[in-house]
């Protein structure tokens, strides 16, 4: 179950990269998935490592202040 839910977040960033929505986020991310659940523990630490630093880099992005004139 959380394998499922690692690829679907996986599968969310790789096509919020490309900036369109729709199927093809969910394909990557089922086909994704599946492969990190067959890597076992390690592909679960890795595509979970991958989501964690997109969602720390977007928080830092959106925290960050512009400089003053």
């Amino acid at each position: 179950m959380i394998g499922k839910i690692i690829g679907a977040l996986v599968g969310r960033e790789m096509d919020r990269r490309d900036g369109s929505g729709g199927v093809k986020g969910a394909a990557l991310g089922a086909l994704i998935g599946g492969g990190l659940r067959r890597m076992g523990p390690l592909g679960m630490v890795l595509g979970g490592g991958y989501v964690a630093k997109k969602a720390y880099d977007r928080r830092r992005a959106a925290r960050q202040v512009p400089p003053a004139i």
